[in-house]
């Protein structure tokens, strides 16, 4: 009766700590649901460490194209602060598409609207949002390395068969008949041959490990896209049409896969001590069960390593879609899509482009390339704003043909450039700007702005700037596209003289046809020498009562005061300093010469 009772107490307080655990489970599950209602928008509140960065851009690497944007203005631009403020996606799937996607322009209108309309359906369907959500959040990462780092590197495997391992498992069926004839030595043979396999089973087990994470990722994928095919989204059929066809052709990698994915690595270890756990293990350790379906998946799927991939691209667009929409709701300073004009840069206009950019690199050649009529490319921006500022100055302005910003220094020139280039990457990548309103063509976007030496590589600043502009000149007279590109101070890195030069004749070639050019500089000179290229805009500081303020507000026409001097002044300098300096200046811009 003592026993009875011992059970019975033993039976109530497992099933206590099961149903504790269950309760504790869907409480958790439940708050975070919640949290997808309410309090999507702090999603994004999240460590980036740098390894983080460092697999963050695998989808992307994996799938060049020519409208990319390329690391020089990426940088320029500080999109990686762009991408975390934008990042509301839960599972490393979505993460790495959605960098993807904000680092390729699209060209394709049709494309855009397709993306817009799924953007849409999830902002207007919260629950099947949420639904989403919440199996992308199951999805989770990879850990330290991306999923397509262990695809890249399974051929370090080399070829493995399970031939060995079956002959081995088989052996053990002569030493069970042996036990009939001679119990003792059929025995002692059983026993060797198990320590044989257990010691062989971890020599393996140590070679696959790493590569069990990416395989556990895998089917966890193929499992939420059997739930979201089961479930559905109304709104996305073909997202859905090509998650099936992906994955009805991994089926055969999912059979009996709880033999490797259930096994004590891949759950970091038989933690929970059950019994039914620990016997699985031995029976994995003696026949090598684990270790022969893994490499039956192994084979699956370096056979269907593009199936993987189409099936991350089709979920990872969806969740993007979402993480779209949420940034939308946070912009609470307002956004638009986007209008664009002409056709989409592709097919004939894409041959047309070309031809356009022979016939312009002759003319760079002979010096002849000029602003002329009839421009393409017209760009126009209502009330825009950088999306990282949580109290911006929004401004306007329609360019036609090249801009040139003259201004004081800290005045908004280069926070003008940014906001009016991120706002065209996210035209054509997101379709959303933060602005009021914004129309254009489809654009190649370059940028050269925020450069600096080169000191593993030995360049100087100047070198670094001039290859960074000749990479734009070259992608213009490659007739890949329009090209809208952003510059600031060019030439920087040199002297007066020849820099005032270079830039006129430089800006002059980014101030052709097919080319519409944003650059700011501190040269006045310039604002006169590319008059017929470029329209003047400025932004003007007010000092008053020994302060200096801005009002970041666009203006046209040229900076006409400098501010320079008057900051040395205004931060304490030595007033014989600041008042030499003033009479010089004013002495070179009457005479033109320093002495």
């Amino acid at each position: 009766m003592e026993y009875v009772l011992f059970a019975a107490a033993l039976a109530v307080f497992v099933l206590a700590i099961f149903g504790l655990e269950f309760y504790r489970g869907k409480k958790e599950e439940k708050n975070f649901i919640e949290k997808l209602y309410r309090g999507y928008l702090k999603l994004s509140d999240r460590k980036y460490p740098t390894e983080r960065f460092e697999k963050m851009d695998s989808f992307y690497r994996r799938h060049p194209e020519e409208w990319q944007i390329d690391d020089i203005t990426w940088n320029d631009l500080g999109m990686d602060e762009l991408f975390k403020r934008m990042n509301y996606t839960l599972s490393a799937t979505g993460e790495e598409y959605l960098y993807y996607r904000l680092r390729t322009l699209r060209r394709d209108r049709e494309e855009l609207e397709h993306f817009e309309q799924k953007v849409r359906f999830f902002g207007e369907h919260p629950d099947e949002r949420v639904r989403f959500q919440f199996r992308m959040n199951k999805l989770g990462h990879t850990g330290k390395y991306s999923l397509y780092d262990y695809i890249d590197n399974l051929d370090y495997l080399g070829e493995r068969s399970n031939r060995k391992h079956i002959c081995m498992d088989l052996l053990f069926l002569p030493l069970a008949a042996l036990c009939t004839v001679n119990f003792s030595l059929g025995l002692i043979g059983i026993v060797a041959l198990m320590i044989y396999n257990i010691i062989s089973y971890f020599k393996e087990k140590g070679e696959i490990d790493p590569y069990i994470i990416s395989f556990a990722y895998v089917i966890r994928l193929l499992d939420i896209c059997d739930e979201l095919e089961k479930t559905g989204l109304s709104g996305c059929e073909e997202e859905l049409e090509q998650i099936r066809f992906h994955k009805k052709r991994m089926q055969a990698m999912r059979r009996n896969s709880f033999w490797v994915m259930n096994s004590g690595s891949a759950r970091g270890g038989n933690a929970s001590g059950d019994i039914i756990g620990v016997l699985l293990d031995y029976i994995r350790m003696v026949f090598h069960v684990d270790l022969m379906k893994f490499n039956n998946m192994l084979s699956v799927l370096r056979e269907h390593v593009e199936d993987v991939d189409g099936l991350i691209a089709a979920v990872g667009y969806l969740e993007t879609a979402v993480a779209v929409w949420i940034f939308r709701e946070s912009l609470t300073n307002g956004w638009c899509c986007p209008e664009f004009t002409g056709e989409s840069a592709g097919g004939a206009d894409r041959e047309s482009a070309i031809r356009e950019g022979k016939n312009r690199e002759e003319k760079i050649r002979e010096g002849k390339a000029s602003s002329g009529s009839g421009r393409e490319g017209k760009l126009e921006l209502e009330n825009g704003y950088h999306p990282l500022l949580d109290h911006p100055v929004k401004n306007s302005i329609t360019a036609e043909r090249g801009v040139l910003l003259t201004g004081s220094n800290a005045s908004g020139k280069s926070t003008f450039l940014k906001t009016v280039a991120l706002n065209a990457i996210l035209a054509q990548t997101i379709h959303t700007c933060a602005a009021d309103g914004y129309r254009g063509c489809f654009y190649r976007i370059f940028s050269s702005m925020a450069l600096r030496d080169d000191l593993a590589g030995g360049e100087s600043y100047y070198i670094v700037e001039i290859k960074a502009l000749k990479r734009i000149l070259d992608a213009a007279a490659s007739g890949g596209g329009r090209i809208l590109c952003f510059v600031d101070e060019v030439l920087r890195g040199t002297n007066t003289v020849e820099r005032i030069a270079a830039s006129n004749q430089i800006l002059k070639s980014l101030g052709g046809s097919g080319i519409v050019c944003f650059a700011a500089t501190h040269d006045i000179e310039l604002t006169e020498l590319l008059r017929e290229d470029f329209d003047n805009y400025h932004f003007e500081e007010d000092v008053r009562d020994g302060d200096i303020s801005f009002n970041y507000r666009l203006q046209t026409g040229k900076a006409t005061g400098r501010n320079a001097i008057r900051l040395l002044e205004l931060l304490g300098y030595d007033g014989g300093i600041t008042d030499r300096a003033s009479r010089q200046a004013e002495r070179f811009l009457i005479t033109g010469s320093w002495k």
